[in-house]
């Protein structure tokens, strides 16, 4: 294959791998920005510093793997062999990092379940004095049909319902019924008739079951998911280190060539200015030396008159006679 369309078709394959790495490490950073700042997700209030060094790990990943895209890129088009070697570098760098961020989420999604739990009771304790925590629970509860952590008896741990004195979940948040009638901006419903007026909902079918399978479940969804692109990402720098590597080597190969094909025409150009008209040498003599160091003139008959025998032995012996040009005007 021709030099010259394998560079190109390394840089097609580069390019392809490039998009989709770059693609991979914008959601892995959109997944760290949820999971620190989106105030709807459980994630965001969980105290885990386990799952906190996991999300601001993976904003630093693709925030580097955004730079490091834009950087290949850049010595891809360009062919610039010191680009391609950063570039190099930082896929192992990302590639160490994001082993690192895998391992220390799959070691520790039980301790960052453990705290999703602490967070959930919590929330339960507090119910009714934050609504954006309330709106969270509100809406596990609504979408995944159960009510408390593990059974509706949980709710009695709240602090306005253990205020009432009540010996049962007779009061429930709304979204823990499959249909319910809100009282003004009040949160709390019953199906008893004692607590059908205000501050209090009408709620009918309470959910039986807790949210800790569902919590769980979706804990694991999201987990998976963010394992899931790490490997990825993984795989694709691992495709494309061999692309660059690659890319590199024919990026010297064509430098080379480019070297050896100026250093040829400087020889011909330097030939081609010192053409033999412009060399004044007149007409050129040859003078023979024989072995014993005397010169002979091809042009001077009278020698091998007065030595004969420098003709013989001019004739019968070639690898003992040297002609020697000389410079004749």
């Amino acid at each position: 294959m021709k030099l010259e369309l394998k560079i190109q078709l390394l840089k097609f394959g580069s390019a392809i791998f490039n998009s989709l790495f770059l693609a991979l490490g914008l959601s892995v950073a959109g997944c760290a920005v949820w999971i620190l700042f989106d105030t709807g997700s459980f994630l965001n209030i969980l105290s885990s510093v386990e799952l906190r060094t996991v999300a601001a790990g993976l904003l630093l990943i693709g925030g580097m793997v955004t730079a490091v895209s834009v950087v290949g890129c850049i010595g891809t088009n360009g062919e610039n062999r010191f680009l391609l070697l950063i570039y190099l570098g930082f896929l192992v760098i990302l590639f160490l990092g994001q082993l690192f961020i895998t391992l220390l989420l799959l070691i520790n999604r039980n301790k960052i379940g453990q705290s999703l739990e602490i967070a959930v009771d919590q929330i339960i304790v507090e119910y009714g004095n934050s609504s954006s925590q309330d709106t969270l629970m509100d809406n596990v509860q609504h979408y995944g049909k159960c009510c408390g952590k593990t059974a509706p008896s949980d709710w009695l741990r709240n602090s306005y319902i253990d205020s009432l004195n009540l010996t049962g979940p007779d009061i429930l948040p709304c979204s823990c019924f499959s249909s319910y009638r809100r009282s003004s901006d009040s949160p709390w419903c019953s199906e008893l008739p004692s607590f059908s007026e205000p501050p209090y909902g009408r709620g009918n079918s309470s959910y039986d079951q807790g949210c800790k399978q569902t919590l769980s479940d979706w804990l694991q969804e999201n987990a998976l998911t963010i394992i899931g692109m790490d490997v990825s990402l993984i795989l694709i720098q691992v495709l494309q280190f061999g692309f660059m590597v690659d890319l590199y080597r024919a990026f010297g190969r064509k430098t080379s060539l480019k070297r050896s094909n100026q250093l040829f025409d400087s020889g011909h150009a330097h030939l081609d200015h010192t053409p033999a008209d412009n060399l004044d040498y007149g007409e050129q003599n040859y003078t023979y030396i024989d072995s014993d160091g005397v010169h002979i003139d091809p042009n001077d008959p009278s020698h091998y008159h007065d030595n004969p025998s420098h003709l013989a032995y001019h004739h019968d012996n070639h690898s003992q006679v040297y002609m020697v040009p000389t410079q004749g005007y």
